[in-house]
């Protein structure tokens, strides 16, 4: 079968990628050291030979068209691909390990161990980003991921750090004022949190569930202001004790009840496929799975749960 590309020069979608992005032939001529009109001419060239024109060109302005916008995605991820893959091999950035973490992961679990990876490995510089956008580990520079979710996303190895597990939590002076003797005690609490999960944990506690239990009176996008209303006294909240186990140790959190529910999810290290062999890569991954075994409470979760740290998704 004739490869489809054996008519198209690699180059000329280069060019293309790159006046795609910058909405400029002007600035891709800088980036790419060429003159404006040979980007131009290469565009030119490429729309010849696609049979589509790519560019509606206005007077100081061009736009993508319908055509353009459709060559354009697939364009833009294969050279974010080829630029990591060349980085990879010249192994530029190899001294800096990019993570992408969610907040409540970074702040409540990953912190504390991170300095004992930086002093093990001396020669790497680790710079965590914990902002709310998905990365696709591909074109803004992240290495790995920490996420969570079942597991499977496109192109992505995923190994099992630990299982996302919950059980109540509050504050000394809640726990005081409500003195729950039974789990079935609860449902009649101030509850924090997504009611479902509640529901979840009342079948898991053998809690009869068909009087529900109180709404619960906040529910927030972010485990951690959850679980800070609760240590301000404003209710009970179901929580990870994996992530939350300081404050249990400190007793600024009582868990009144032993009994945790599986939310059917975990907390994932991923990384492209591709990437796996990176040194800096399967350094870190080493030492994360490590860090989770080294854990009892993981373990005891994990056994709980059924589930086994380092797994594959």
């Amino acid at each position: 079968m004739k490869d489809i590309l054996g008519s198209i020069p690699v180059d000329a979608l280069r060019v293309f990628e790159t006046a795609a992005r910058l909405q400029s032939f002007t600035q891709a001529a800088t980036q790419l050291g060429m003159t404006q009109a040979a980007v131009s001419w290469r565009i030119r060239d490429l729309e010849d030979r696609l049979g589509h024109a790519l560019f509606v060109r206005r007077a100081r302005s061009i736009a993508l068209t319908d055509q353009g916008e459709r060559l354009y995605r697939p364009t833009s991820e294969a050279m974010a691909l080829l630029r990591r893959g060349v980085s990879d091999v010249l192994e530029l950035n190899n001294n800096i390990l990019s993570v992408t973490a969610l907040q409540t992961l970074a702040t409540q679990w990953l912190a504390a161990r991170l300095g004992q990876f930086q002093l093990s490995n001396a020669d790497l510089a680790v710079r965590v980003d914990t902002g709310i956008a998905l990365s696709n580990l591909s074109d803004d520079g992240m290495d790995v991921g920490l996420r969570y979710g079942s597991g499977q996303w496109s192109g992505m190895e995923a190994r099992l750090v630990f299982p996302a597990v919950a059980t109540p939590m509050c504050s000394p002076e809640v726990y005081e004022r409500l003195k729950p003797k039974q789990p079935s005690d609860l449902k009649t609490g101030p509850l924090l949190g997504d009611d479902n999960e509640w529901a979840a944990w009342f079948v898991e506690a053998g809690v009869d569930v068909s009087q529900p239990a109180n709404s619960p009176r906040m529910m927030a996008d972010s485990q951690m202001m959850e679980v800070a209303a609760a240590m301000a006294g404003q209710g009970i909240v179901l929580a990870s004790p994996i992530l939350f186990a300081r404050e249990l140790r400190n007793g600024q959190l009582i868990a009144p009840f032993r009994e945790t529910c599986s939310i059917a999810r975990a907390y994932w290290l991923c990384y492209p496929t591709g990437r796996r062999l990176v040194p800096k890569i399967a350094r870190f991954r080493d030492w994360i799975l490590q860090e989770a075994q080294a854990d009892p409470i993981i373990v005891q979760e994990a056994r709980r749960a059924g589930v086994q740290i380092g797994q594959t998704a």
